[in-house]
């Protein structure tokens, strides 16, 4: 059984799953506070050093594409190297991160410190984690409750950066990142255990090279998008969210413009995002999950996602989009939670962690292409644009999925 080949025995050598998954948890709740603590800070940090706001776009545009170009390459490290030597790098990456961030004195120096994000998949690590020791049964379940650590990083990381920055400095966040990061290695060190590549149980095997070739292999990387109904899941999973994806990489000027709140007011909605998105997570997603097969829960995703759509275009003042924020959360937490369960499990068990990091690659997509698209859709056709567009490309999938004949496992996930 796979459940005996990961995590750490007991004195009947029996395997204790439960507790390297909580410690992934950790790992994946300690990364995303991290990171989002750091997101609060840059700006201020950008503009104290003198770069404009053309300057900030470029340096977040160089951020999303190391972590766009990284992610695969992360999972191929994984699933040949395995998953504790991927933490201990997303970990170390992440404290070279924060060191080179909190010694940035000039401008060259901080596009310098964006260098080892092509490293930090602190997230696609704990999934890769979770996904080799659960069952196909049971995956969406667990991969869903990584949304309460997303969650948790929203809220601690942004509060704990203002008030850190606030009181004692504005490169102090830096330093606590820095430190927390060195704290995360040493988890991954000593709880994640040092374990083999897991053997298929499901897949032919024989169609698995994940141990041959370069980690930066493009070749091996693109492979799995043959596999039967991967590309087209993929492919609704990056065109569903990307329309309010582009919305949210706007949403900083929007919540300025359109909605007129200031910082203290954009902090709180944030929060509120976070606390919506540990409430999905936690209560609806792994239920649904549990009662509903993965072919009928991808097609709502997606038609959930056609009515924020609407919403959006429709909405006027930020109490219509907090009244908006509470389906549009689910859709997005449920499509993100069920096609990373239906993809992981259309590859080899041993492809596992570049199929993730393939998965971890649509946001640094979308966080490369945004600031340019969105700025054109708010700038000609203004907050609307973004919920029209979000419905023709949902009520356009939603009627593919329903005569699609995509190989999707029919069992409840």
């Amino acid at each position: 059984m796979r459940s005996k080949i990961l995590g750490q025995s007991d004195r009947s050598g029996e395997i204790q799953r439960g507790p390297v998954i909580l410690v992934a948890y950790l790992i994946a709740t300690l990364d995303l506070t991290f990171l989002f603590m750091q997101m609060g800070i840059i700006p201020y940090l950008a503009k104290s050093l003198g770069l404009d706001s053309v300057g900030f776009g470029y340096l977040q545009t160089t951020f999303g594409v190391l972590q766009l170009v990284g992610g695969p390459i992360f999972g191929r490290f994984a699933d040949q190297f395995g998953t504790r030597p991927a933490l201990i790098l997303s970990c170390a990456s992440g404290s070279a991160f924060f060191l080179l961030t909190s010694i940035s004195t000039n401008i060259p120096l901080l596009f310098l410190s964006r260098l080892p994000a092509v490293f930090m998949h602190g997230l696609p690590g704990a999934q890769k984690v979770i996904t080799d020791l659960t069952t196909p049964s049971q995956r969406a379940d667990a991969l869903g409750k990584l949304g309460l650590c997303f969650g948790i990083g929203i809220i601690i990381g942004s509060a704990l950066g203002g008030v850190l920055s606030t009181k004692f400095g504005i490169l102090v966040p830096a330093y606590v990142g820095l430190v927390g990061n060195l704290i995360n290695t040493l988890i991954a060190m000593v709880w994640i255990p040092l374990q083999d590549k897991p053997k298929s149980d499901h897949q032919v095997t024989e169609h698995s090279t994940s141990q041959s070739g370069s980690v930066f292999s493009i070749g091996e990387i693109l492979r799995l998008l043959k596999f039967p109904g991967v590309m087209e899941v993929f492919i609704v999973k990056v065109l569903s969210g990307l329309p309010i994806g582009l919305f949210l990489i706007m949403f900083s000027i929007i919540s300025m413009d359109f909605f007129g709140l200031e910082a203290v007011e954009s902090g709180y909605l944030m929060s509120y995002f976070g606390v919506l998105q540990m409430l999905v997570q936690g209560l609806v997603v792994g239920k649904l999950a549990n009662h509903c097969t993965e072919r009928t829960l991808l097609r709502l995703s997606v038609f959930v996602f056609a009515g924020v759509g609407l919403g959006m275009a429709l909405m006027r003042t930020v109490w219509h989009y907090c009244i908006i924020a509470v389906p549009l959360v689910f859709a997005f937490s449920m499509l993100g939670t069920i096609t990373d369960s239906i993809l992981t499990k259309a590859v080899p068990s041993s492809d596992t962690g570049t199929m993730l990091g393939i998965c971890a690659s649509v946001q640094p997509l979308t966080r490369t292409v945004g600031p340019t698209i969105g700025g054109v859709l708010y700038k000609q056709f203004g907050v609307s644009s973004f919920g029209y567009l979000q419905l023709i490309v949902n009520i356009g999938l939603f009627v593919y999925l329903l005569q699609s004949k995509i190989p999707l496992s029919e069992m409840k996930s």
